[in-house]
């Protein structure tokens, strides 16, 4: 038998129109009876039981209807709490109107018309700060970490009590009343703080987000004033609305409305900062797609130029090529002309210009030099090398003094060792193709994947971390790099291309172009390994993908985030339980699912590490080596080495690692795929 989900918003949806019947049905009969000197017997408990319901009700609606829509763009979904407050304004105005017109009227002074309309903005009220709530909170845990999500989940317990504070004052608008509200406030704008979310706004959209901001609050203070409107009136069985949970929710909504708000606005001026890095991720992808046997060269140049122009603002440029290359670029000029570029040329000085350099240390880097011309103050000269040698020189020119900052020299410097990467890739391939010598291009090209592989791991004193990588042919698949994010957050990651071999260490290579370009961004490991699935998903083939395990040291919190993408799952050391175990995050490897669904596919978790814990990554090359009887090394082999060795210093372990598992499989055993291993210990 087939079963089918229940529909639980208009469940929800059902229960939350009967509740509000019957509320409004007991207000009637109470006022029935009171002006008709009966008892009507109803308690003012069941009003409060049956308020209770109904938000929780209308709260289950709006959850239902944020999980269907919580892949919207942060616009769509700010609409629709716009959208609700309008309506929820709208009806009340609506009922201003109408009383307006009545005047003194027997209807304009009915009490149970009066009580109807009441109910009807208690209901809407009601809806519009729910579903606000619910909107704040999506916006709030968007790149969310413990302390956030141990924040907002006080205050909904907080809320809660304050649903269920009518039984203890009775709507009495007393101190303990002030107290709750005042700390339900507290919450509030220790929550309204977190705003990660705007950074993500191109400048179009943050104007559009001002306005619906706007409304939102527009309609909170005109919603307020009906409410303290309302509960002045006196004509009143019960008041509905004058009770802490309500005006807590006031107060939440207001205040990361406002606190929005302003943020957004004071980051309009910033807002082509987080386009421009954006812009750079995609020129650094296109580096990375160029290395493809039927491109040339002049293309990758091509685009190198483009890039370098776009990420540095520049008023003029144009490609210098070593005169002992024997390949031409068509287009070598941009916004210049020919005479121009021949007089600032002429400006550089004659040392800067020079195409030999002595030895390794004498390698050229990127520099900028003041040019005295009329128009042009400013010049940056990029070097592109290749095998130490300069295939190359682009030259940047700026009309204003000093036009070239750290920030610009240094994404320009990483297109050019991309675009050097390329364009050096591209001719291993085709000289591979053209000679048809297959050994001789592996050989080569394991040259290249080892110098892809970082000589230095960048890490803290807080602790030590080393890293050893083989391949099963000439070139391999695996990866692993580090970064420092800053002074107190670290990045490791190791990867694994599936097969072997050339399209192996080739898909290994634009993994690297990837990961060096996003990690720029400050993303979390998750964020990470979706928009690497995204840059990937357009440069892999069909047939491939990469498995992956990212973490992020806080060395300051003693914690690290994870995420995996179907990497084989790290082994951690816990010194204080002496026990070792693997850590289970659910993640796809990337490349597999090429669509938006795959941030369903992968999660990340943030751990507490201590002096003395071990962190053990590895590929899969290693667990799989087997014997002559085909019995493999496995999970179990591995995690009792590191516990009986967790003293060594992580160069040792990893030593002891790797003997133990060639002296398992011995002479006549396999390891017929690449293998790696990083080694982390916390001191």
């Amino acid at each position: 038998m087939k079963t089918s989900t229940p529909p639980l918003g208009r469940i929800s949806l059902l229960f939350a129109i009967l509740v509000w019947l019957a509320l409004l049905l007991v207000d009637l009969v109470r006022i029935f009876g009171t002006i008709n000197n009966l008892d009507s017997g109803i308690s003012e408990e069941v009003t409060w039981i049956l308020e209770i319901l109904f938000s929780i009700f209308v709260y289950l609606v709006y959850r239902h209807n944020f999980w269907k829509n919580r892949h919207s763009d942060f616009l769509t979904l700010i609409w629709r709490g716009t959208s609700t407050g309008l309506l929820a304004a709208s009806a009340g105005l609506l009922t201003e109107l109408i009383y307006l017109a009545f005047g003194d009227s027997k209807i304009g002074t009915d009490p149970f018309l009066k009580n109807v309309f009441y109910h009807i903005n208690f209901a809407w009220t009601s809806a519009f700060l729910i579903s606000t709530t619910l909107l704040w909170k999506h916006l709030i845990l968007y790149q969310k970490n413990k302390q956030v999500v141990n924040q907002w989940q006080a205050f909904e317990l907080s809320m809660l009590v304050a649903l269920f504070f009518v039984f203890y004052n009775h709507n009495n608008f007393d101190y303990s009343f002030l107290f709750g509200l005042v700390i339900l406030l507290v919450i509030s704008i220790l929550l309204a703080v977190n705003l990660k979310w705007i950074p993500y706004l191109n400048f179009k959209e943050k104007w559009k987000t001002l306005l619906f901001l706007f409304l939102i609050m527009l309609c909170a203070g005109v919603l307020f004033y009906r409410v303290l409107d309302s509960g002045n009136e006196g004509q009143l069985q019960i008041n509905l609305t004058d009770n802490l949970f309500l005006i807590a929710l006031f107060g939440f909504v207001f205040t990361y409305g406002l606190f929005s708000f302003l943020v957004t606005l004071f980051n309009l001026p910033t807002s082509s900062v987080f386009e421009q890095k954006l812009t750079e991720a995609i020129n650094f992808q296109k580096l990375s797609q160029s290395i493809q046997p039927e491109e040339s060269e002049e293309q990758v140049l091509d685009i190198l130029l483009d890039s370098c122009i776009s990420a540095s603002f520049s008023d003029g440029a144009w490609i210098e090529l070593n005169p002992k290359e024997l390949f031409q670029v068509k287009n070598l000029l941009r916004f210049l002309d020919e005479p121009t570029q021949a007089m600032l040329t002429s400006l550089i000085p004659q040392e800067k210009q020079s195409w030999v350099h002595t030895s390794p240390a004498d390698l050229p880097q990127p520099q900028t030099i003041r040019l005295s011309h009329a128009n042009y103050k400013s010049a940056l000269l990029v070097p592109l090398l290749i095998n130490k040698s300069i295939l190359a020189r682009i030259v940047l020119i700026k009309e204003v003094k000093e036009g070239f900052n750290k920030e610009m020299i240094s994404i320009i410097g990483t297109f050019a060792r991309q675009a050097c990467i390329s364009v050096e890739n591209h001719r291993l391939l085709n000289q591979a193709i053209e000679n048809e010598r297959y050994q001789e291009e592996l050989k080569i090209a394991q040259r290249v994947q080892k110098a892809l592989l970082p000589l230095h791991l960048d890490h803290p004193t807080s602790f030590d971390i080393c890293a050893y990588s083989n391949t099963a042919d000439e070139v391999g698949g695996d990866y692993y790099d580090t970064y420092q994010v800053d002074e107190n957050h670290f990045v490791f990651i190791m990867g694994d291309v599936s097969g072997k071999g050339t399209s192996a260490a080739f898909h290994m290579a634009q993994m690297k172009g990837v990961f060096q370009s996003l990690i720029q961004l400050g993303l979390h490991p998750a964020e990470f390994m979706k928009k690497a699935n995204s840059a990937l998903s357009k440069c892999l083939e069909r047939n491939h993908f990469i498995t992956a395990s990212i973490f992020e040291i806080d060395i300051t919190h003693h914690t690290f985030c994870h995420a995996r993408a179907g990497h084989i799952p790290t082994l951690w050391y816990k010194a204080s339980e002496k026990t070792a175990e693997f850590i289970s995050v659910e993640g796809l490897g990337l490349g597999i699912v090429r669509n938006l669904t795959y941030e369903n596919h992968v999660q990340e978790k943030t751990f507490d590490y201590n002096s003395g814990d071990i962190l053990v990554l590895l590929t899969d090359g290693i667990l799989e080596g087997r014997k002559e009887t085909g019995e493999q090394f496995g999970y179990e082999r591995i995690k009792k080495i590191v516990e009986d060795h967790h003293k060594k210093s992580p160069v040792n372990l990893q030593q002891v690692v790797l003997d133990s598992l060639h002296q398992f499989v011995g002479g006549d055993g396999m390891i017929d795929d690449d293998y790696s291993l990083l080694v982390v210990k916390f001191k």
